[in-house]
């Protein structure tokens, strides 16, 4: 590390930020001042509070992470482009050719799928070729699936409250826009920690858990017919569904890193594609740092959803199906870490648990919605 860029690490972070940082927060801001001066009539306090906070959160990861910051940027120009084409009218969702094929929310999030789908056959034939540029290519593409889906998401959001008013809520609400979700989330952890680290010999190994929320997406949606906006039900209309889901999906994204991270750990371990993966020190650091960020994030959300149903059903905790399983996991990344932290375990053991943890996350996510009754039916399939 040279001298000037010990000087830059040493400065604080608002000693490092430029004019182009800020006039990228002030352009967040501006658009959190127009969205409440538009649609001030639909929210409440905590609604308020949570646009101006998001607002700030963009601006410090956009100041931490620059690629990020211009996602953010891309995601809001292009949604409230694809918004003044519908000109309130939801019907032009089918009429017009951009929000037809491109930009409305079902159209950017079928572009979503399909880009994941190449982004992760890219990545394999980068690693089997050991090509650069492919990998770049691959990348390129996982950044391009990732700003169609939150278009999708931010534009459904707004097609929401063209149905009705009291119709439109946050798309996070039922097992469609959750999967969107984390896909969304799980491609953002794995984007920065390639760009950290440089492991995009690892896209394909990630992209397969994403793929497969990709396939569930589009089942769910052409045989179900999942895709259409439903109203909330009761249990969720509440401001906590705003904090406690997204919380959640952190925790479950950087769950599904880190098994995808074991699953290429336990290859190199054995001697296959050792040549071609990083090695197994970078894994285990990765596999350790994603189930650390997801531990956190799951813990946040388990006190939420507690917080939550003291609210909605008069107790912070009830044993319902949803909430044990919630703590199995949560109890099973708390043991992973002890043994990674205290112990100083390292080695295809935790690499295996990483990945079977993955199993019991799927059962508490999925699982318990398909087998288990209890106050949470309401994500059944």
């Amino acid at each position: 590390m040279n001298n000037s860029s010990l000087e830059y690490q040493q400065k604080t972070l608002l000693q490092r930020l430029n004019s182009q940082d800020w006039l990228y927060a002030i352009v967040i801001f501006a658009g959190s001042i127009f969205a409440y001066t538009k649609y001030a009539q639909y929210m409440d306090i905590y609604e308020t509070v949570f646009l101006f906070g998001a607002a700030a959160l963009a601006s410090y990861l956009g100041w931490q992470w620059k690629t990020l910051g211009k996602l953010v940027l891309a995601v809001g120009v292009i949604s409230l482009f694809s918004i003044s084409l519908y000109d309130g009218d939801q019907a032009r969702a089918t009429q017009l050719f951009l929000l037809k094929f491109l930009i409305s929310s079902q159209s950017a999030i079928m572009w979503m799928n399909v880009l994941f789908v190449l982004a992760m056959m890219v990545y394999w034939f980068a690693l089997y070729k050991r090509s650069e540029f492919a990998g770049k290519f691959a990348s390129a593409l996982t950044w391009s699936a990732v700003l169609f889906g939150f278009v999708g998401l931010m534009v459904r959001w707004y097609e929401s409250y063209l149905i009705a008013p009291d119709v439109g809520h946050i798309p996070i609400s039922n097992l469609y826009e959750v999967f969107i979700l984390f896909c969304l989330i799980t491609a953002l952890l794995y984007l920065h920690y390639e760009q950290k680290l440089n492991t995009k010999q690892l896209g394909g190994f990630v992209l397969l858990v994403i793929n497969a929320a990709v396939g569930f997406i589009l089942w769910y949606t052409f045989d179900r017919q999942a895709n259409h906006i439903q109203p909330l039900v009761p249990a969720l209309q509440s401001y906590w569904m705003k904090i406690h889901v997204p919380a959640n999906f952190v925790g479950y994204g950087a769950f599904s890193l880190a098994a995808m991270v074991a699953a290429a750990y336990l290859l190199v371990n054995k001697g296959v594609l050792s040549s071609r993966l990083p090695s197994l020190d970078v894994l285990d650091d990765l596999m350790y740092k994603s189930i650390a960020v997801g531990f956190a994030f799951f813990t946040i959300a388990t006190i939420l959803g507690a917080m939550w149903a003291a609210e909605a059903w008069g107790g912070y905790w009830s044993w319902d199906p949803k909430e044990t399983w919630a703590l199995i996991v949560w109890l099973n990344y708390a043991a992973w870490l002890h043994l990674r932290m205290v112990k100083g375990l390292r080695g295809p053991l935790l690499a295996w648990w990483a990945l079977i943890g993955l199993l019991v996350t799927t059962f508490a996510f999925l699982g318990v919605n398909m087998f288990l009754s209890g106050l949470h039916s309401y994500g059944t399939l």
